[in-house]
């Protein structure tokens, strides 16, 4: 969605409040009583559902990534819109001028609450059949004073350990007859530390059925064998980059200018916020003018499949 289609569907309050109401009702109900799906009546003067069963009322926000927050849905419809417009994002300064938002704090939660959601929306998907897995190494924000006393490269303090899985669907062409490879599904987690016992987590967590797995030789995943079908082993190099593990190495590559060009340095507390936005986009890249829709149902229900 554009900002001339924003302007037009939603110029005011009333029209964001129905449009999350009919969402809500498409989707479903969650009763926080019965903690079940009923039925709600909808209640137009004092802009309330209530349950059927149990008589609970609950507000149109209630239950969503809005409940409790005291910004208009007018305000919250347009911080979707920002989120999804772009591939690469906005700053949270940037973001908070499109908003109009008096306080960086208030844009910098908001973003935050909606990028936690995204990453609630992706735990529903699991990778399966050919899985291609590697580690990446992103640069957190370090204070100046313990620089100097940290060592640099791979390993090193100031950088954070990602896991980084992408589906590598095999697809052969009719007239020629070679195979060639197209990613699907991606999933990114920040291990907290690169070794085997991590990165099997990782893999349980996020694949499902018979995996035939791609990695490099690291020694960390020797143990792999013991939870996937298959595992094939390549040398880190070229080769490996632009054949068997193309698509995770091209993620973990944008994924590194993202964060460098858009959010600079980044704390280690709220990275896995911003690689569930990147990840989230990255999964429904062919969506186009549907991601606002995508996102405004993440928001309302995230553990709900639609």
């Amino acid at each position: 969605m554009n900002i001339i289609d924003f302007i037009n569907y939603f110029p005011d309050e009333e029209s964001c409040e129905i449009y999350l109401k009919v969402h809500r009702e498409k989707v479903g109900i969650r009763c926080k009583s019965c903690s079940a799906m009923t039925k709600h009546y909808w209640f137009s003067g004092s802009k309330f559902f209530e349950c059927s069963k149990c008589r609970r009322r609950s507000s149109l926000k209630s239950g969503t990534v809005m409940e409790k927050s005291k910004l208009s849905l007018h305000t919250w419809f347009l911080a979707f819109m920002l989120m999804s417009a772009t591939k690469k994002g906005f700053s949270c300064l940037e973001f908070q001028r499109q908003l109009g938002l008096s306080r960086y704090e208030t844009a910098f939660r908001l973003m935050h609450k909606i990028r936690v959601y995204m990453g609630k929306r992706d735990a529903l998907y699991t990778l399966t059949d050919m899985i291609e897995f590697d580690e990446g190494y992103i640069g957190v924000a370090t204070p100046q004073r313990e620089k100097d006393h940290l060592k640099r490269g791979k390993g090193s303090q100031r950088k954070a350990e990602v896991g980084v899985s992408a589906e590598s669907i095999p697809l052969e062409d009719l007239d020629t007859g070679k195979t060639s490879r197209f990613c699907g599904y991606f999933k990114m987690e920040v291990l907290g530390k690169a070794d085997g016992d991590h990165v099997k987590q990782f893999i349980k967590r996020n694949t499902e059925g018979d995996i035939v797995l791609f990695s490099d030789k690291n020694t960390a995943y020797s143990q792999l064998e013991d939870i996937v079908e298959t595992h094939f082993t390549v040398v880190s190099g070229k080769d490996s980059t632009n054949d068997t593990l193309r698509w995770v190495h091209k993620a973990i590559s944008n994924l590194k200018r993202k964060l460098l060009g858009i959010n600079h340095m980044i704390t280690y507390k709220y990275l896995q916020n911003y690689l569930n936005e990147f990840v989230y986009k990255l999964n429904r890249r062919y969506f186009g003018d549907r991601l606002f829709d995508q996102l405004i149902i993440a928001g309302i229900y995230p553990y709900v499949q639609t």
